[in-house]
């Protein structure tokens, strides 16, 4: 008797997931805890483990959306896979009869009824092209039509050559002109929805400013070496940045609160949001209780979410909450932008890059390295002084970074 595998429950608002991809193939043997597959939902990646030693019989393809409890695959006793194995000389050994009598029908023929029939993603792919799925050949499991067999499929010659457009594609612009179609993952289709959302609900504006970042280079300059050899860490911008923000939303509590109702929500601690770019799409990791930590211990836990968001190990636990959002445009090269809230958040701080730039400093024109940092705000909550002013703040604090340390 075999154990269905099913979807587990991932969290509590998360009802499907997509199977993104298999680790093991269909037959192999698995061990108990061995990683099968990967799951992906609208906010993380997630593995699915064997419950038990055997042999995997996969029931679900990549690609398909699967709700919260529905079977992935099954596993048999170890010995369950041997037997298809030991007919398969037989099969082979008859197959040049089968090819010389009647090819075309042992194309068609199987003992599965997978064989021909599409997965609901290559269906989908299918029913978009007009193609039917009688004339594909399926190389999945058990003569399965896959998502790629569908990408790959045209239509049948007789309809292209009906075709009023079909006698002008020799006379088409030189050069490659394929198109390809990708089902958008959940990670991006809830951050497209959720963006959306933002503009249409939130009042958003956004206030710049430039800061002069010679003093924190200067600084790191001098202590950079012996900040890594007592922290083994790198000094960079953005503990700098947290601090600041933490810093500045004492003085303006309104840039780190949200709204609930008809009620505003007055945080008296910051947990700050990084906005990294992941190979999936856009994620928000946060650096929990960030006013009450060191440069050194800001710099260790912004690497290690980094690191996570970057090989999809996140949980949903470490992207859940946070009360202000830093995104960094500036490392690919961004000159200024206008950064869009995280909701329920109130406020978004983006850093932009860094250039020399000619500016006036005690009546006389120097060359310094700028930096233009941009704060988009919800105006229901955040005043146009309060955003103002808390940008200024930042600035005095990053220009002049002994006051991140005195706390003045």
């Amino acid at each position: 008797m075999g154990l269905e595998i099913k979807v587990p429950p991932v969290g509590e608002s998360i009802t499907e997931v997509v199977l993104s991809r298999w680790v093991k193939n269909d037959g192999d043997f698995v061990e108990m805890d061995e990683i099968i597959a990967e799951l992906e939902s609208d906010k993380a990646t997630f593995e699915l483990t064997a419950e038990k030693a055997g042999t995997l019989k996969i029931v679900a393809s990549e690609g398909d959306t699967l709700p919260i409890g529905a079977v992935v695959c099954s596993i048999e006793e170890g010995g369950a896979a041997a037997s298809p194995k030991a007919e398969s000389p037989k099969a082979e050994a008859a197959a040049p009869v089968a090819d010389k009598v009647s090819a075309p029908v042992a194309e068609k023929s199987g003992d599965s009824y997978a064989t021909g029939t599409p997965s609901p993603s290559a269906a989908k792919i299918l029913a978009e092209k007009g193609v039917d799925a009688g004339s594909v050949k399926g190389t999945g499991v058990d003569g399965r039509i896959t998502k790629d067999d569908a990408a790959k499929a045209e239509k049948a010659p007789s309809a292209k050559a009906e075709s009023p457009k079909a006698t002008t594609q020799p006379a088409a612009v030189a050069g490659a002109r394929g198109e390809r179609r990708e089902k958008m993952s959940p990670l991006r289709k809830t951050v497209a929805k959720r963006l959306v959302t933002v503009k249409n609900e939130t009042a958003m504006l956004t206030t710049f400013n430039e800061v002069n970042m010679k003093p924190i280079m200067d600084l790191r300059g001098k202590y950079k070496d012996q900040f890594k050899e007592k922290f083994g860490v790198g000094l960079g911008f953005m503990s700098f940045f947290t601090k600041a923000v933490c810093e500045a939303a004492k003085d303006f509590p309104a840039v780190n609160a949200r709204i609930e109702g008809e009620e505003i929500v007055y945080n008296d601690f910051v947990d700050v949001s990084i906005a990294v770019s992941a190979p999936k799409g856009l994620v928000v990791p946060i650096i929990r209780n960030a006013e009450s930590m060191s440069l050194a211990q800001i710099e260790k836990t912004v690497i290690e979410l980094a690191t996570k968001a970057r090989d999809s190990k996140l949980t949903i636990e470490e992207m859940t909450g946070g009360t202000f959002t830093i995104t960094n445009g500036g490392v690919f090269g961004s000159m200024m932008s206008t950064p869009i809230i995280n909701a329920p958040q109130s406020a978004i701080l983006g850093m932009h890059n860094i250039i020399e730039r000619p500016i006036a400093e005690n009546k006389e024109v120097v060359i310094r390295p700028m930096m233009y940092i941009a704060l988009s705000y919800d105006h229901r909550i955040i005043d146009g002084r309060e955003s103002v002013g808390f940008l200024v703040r930042v600035k005095q604090l990053l220009e002049d970074p002994a006051r991140l340390l005195l706390g003045v």
